[in-house]
């Protein structure tokens, strides 16, 4: 008993001392998030400079709404580490708030960390730009040098500025894809595909090693039509002569050699930079329009669009004195199926923000911001239900596409009661596939086989271990079928248009927005704020009688505290890491491989069922 109790002291002794150490661990981790929000709380807004330059330094990808987990931007953050994303919406506020705001004297472009960006979106940026410069005030564009997407915005400036070793490589627009057919075969893996319409080429890089005639055609006809839009949008701005970006890219090479092989006197020389300038030079320039005085210090005054922003919306009221609400959903990128994370369009998380607005009585139109290229089919159906409930409640839907809203994107906007895109938005894809891979052959390799019984037909037929069954392929092919005429007889209906019409223009052919319009697929050419004007119009608002509201996904409280706190402590939290990124045209190279594996890996329709299209451009 003896031994029992002193082995039972001993215990009892070390349990004490262990739970007596996560006391103190608790504590010490509370008095940490204490002293966080205190010295959150004890910051003060960002101020803006009374006179001073707007910098905006958009970086990664311009997107309509950003990417990933709340927890994992609000960890990101706060460590300082650098974004991969810009939101366009925010890039737009800034602007339009700098236009009247007396303390900005001058809006400055600064490109290099622009990554990607699709031309609808650029243009939106650019009609900003515009109206700032009626304003009265200078836009400067400052850069080591400008790719194809940063020019765009550059050439948009009263003056651009690139430093002398720089070099402005404008490349028109291209689709390049890798295929794998070769690949898979070398592994063994044999994959079973099932499409209607011949321009439905999500599949071929799976079945072929190389473009079939169909897409070659179909992406040739929209990427012609954006390359001569940004022709003309930049000649127009720079005062070129019609053609002549055609020509810088086509004989580059000679026209480098006439300018003895300075990139920087050949972008002089042609007229599509002002000036070459070291940085120093260029920071001179800008204290110059923002009217700063000579000091010691290089830098000028200036503030970040995001700094900016933080500053001024706490102050502006929402526009509208009504009671009535324009609520706007942004539903961007690929369609899966169940509940997703912003950047991605889940069928239920994208359903419930409809319903949210749908059960605000304040809410009296609804907008729909699409910028998808697709995905699951039955997360696309289960998205246009609930828009048509919205419609039944007797309130507008209007959808304002966005760089891309093809296949399923188009599917989830189908109903809507007018449906606007941008000039060079990509949509249409109207068409549905599936892919089942069976690894037999790769187990076989191995040596290793599978065999056994079942009690029907059916049983086994779906193993993938296995040859896929011929009653599975039928089923398959069939309800593919069933369901390319499923969509392209909602679309008729929606359209008020005859199917035969409809299958003619359907079929997975990729339209610009254009030519979707003249084919009865889109109503009006606008941007979002002009599918919001359209929608409060159908909805007998008057203007400044409503205020427009963005849907936001509902987040637990535990995603809203990181978030706020975050958004308080920014300024006193030190990057404590940096993240590793690899060279920006090796993270190209990746990336464009990479695109159809992670579709196929992210694939979760149950019926397998999938209306997607691979018509990024680059």
């Amino acid at each position: 008993m003896s031994e029992r109790f002193f082995l039972g002291r001993v215990l009892g002794t070390v349990w004490a001392a262990v739970d007596g150490f996560r006391k103190i661990l608790h504590l010490l981790l509370l008095l940490t998030v204490l002293l966080v929000l205190l010295a959150a709380l004890a910051v003060e807004p960002p101020r803006v400079p009374g006179a001073a330059a707007l910098i905006l330094a958009p970086q990664g990808v311009l997107v309509d709404q950003l990417s990933g987990d709340p927890f994992e931007r609000a960890i990101a953050r706060a460590r300082g580490l650098e974004m991969q994303e810009t939101l366009l919406k925010d890039l737009v506020d800034a602007i339009r708030a700098a236009r009247d705001d007396d303390r900005i004297k001058t809006l400055v472009l600064q490109l290099d960390g622009l990554t990607d960006a699709g031309l609808s979106k650029l243009q939106e940026l650019a009609e900003e730009l515009r109206e700032f410069k009626a304003s009265g005030k200078p836009v400067i564009a400052i850069g080591d040098g400008y790719d194809r997407d940063q020019y765009y915005l550059a050439a948009q400036a009263d003056e651009v500025y690139m430093h002398p070793m720089g070099w402005v490589l404008i490349d028109g627009y291209s689709r390049f894809l890798p295929y794998y057919k070769s690949a898979l075969d070398k592994l063994y893996v044999d994959y079973s595909v099932w499409t209607v319409g011949e321009y439905k080429s999500f599949v071929e890089p799976i079945t072929r090693d190389s473009m079939s005639e169909e897409d070659r055609e179909a992406s040739l006809a929209y990427l012609t039509a954006l390359w001569s839009s940004y022709q003309a949008d930049v000649a127009g701005a720079r005062d070129l002569q019609s053609g002549a970006l055609q020509r810088y890219a086509d004989e580059s090479a000679r026209l480098l050699r006439q300018s003895g092989g300075d990139t920087g006197r050949l972008a002089v020389d042609y007229g599509l930079v002002d000036e070459l300038l070291h940085r120093d030079a260029m920071r001179d320039r800008i204290r110059e329009a923002v009217g700063a005085q000579e000091s010691k210090s290089e830098e000028f005054p200036a503030v970040t669009h995001e700094l900016y922003l933080q500053s001024i919306r706490g102050d502006v009221p929402p526009p509208g004195r009504g009671r009535s609400k324009v609520a706007v959903v942004v539903l961007s990128g690929m369609i899966l199926d169940g509940r997703q994370p912003p950047g991605t369009v889940g069928g239920d998380s994208a359903a419930q923000m409809i319903r949210d607005a749908n059960e605000d009585d304040a809410v009296d139109a609804l907008v729909l911001r699409v910028d998808s290229p697709g995905g699951s089919a039955f997360a696309s159906e289960v998205i246009l239900r609930e828009i048509q409930l919205f419609q039944q409640s007797g309130r507008p839907v209007t959808v304002s596409m966005g760089s891309v809203a093809a296949s399923g994107g188009y599917w989830i906007s189908m109903s809507a009661d007018e449906i606007w895109a941008s000039p060079t938005t990509l949509t249409g894809s109207i068409g549905v596939g599936a892919t089942i891979p069976t690894f037999q052959r790769t187990l076989e390799q191995l040596g290793v086989t599978v065999d056994g019984v079942g009690t029907t037909e059916l049983d086994g037929q779906m193993d993938l271990t296995r040859d896929l069954g011929e009653e599975v392929e039928a089923l398959i092919g069939q309800t593919v079928q069933a369901t390319y005429d499923q969509f392209v007889g909602k679309v008729a209906m929606h359209r008020e248009r005859d199917v035969e019409d409809i299958d003619v223009v359907a079929r997975g052919r990729v339209w610009t927005g254009r030519a979707a319009q003249q084919h009865g697929l889109v109503d009006q050419l606008g941007d979002l704020d002009d599918a919001i004007a359209s929608a409060a119009q159908l909805a007998g608002l008057e203007e400044g009688a409503y205020r427009v509201e963005f849907v936001e996904p509902q987040l637990t409280f535990a995603e809203r505290f990181a978030l706020e706190l975050v958004h308080a402590s920014a300024p006193v939290v030190g990057a404590v890491g940096t993240a590793f990124t690899w060279p920006r045209p090796l993270s190209e190279l990746l990336a464009s491989a990479k695109e159809p594996l992670e579709f196929l890996a992210t694939l979760n329709d149950p019926r397998n069922l999938y209306a997607y299209c691979f018509c990024d451009v680059r």
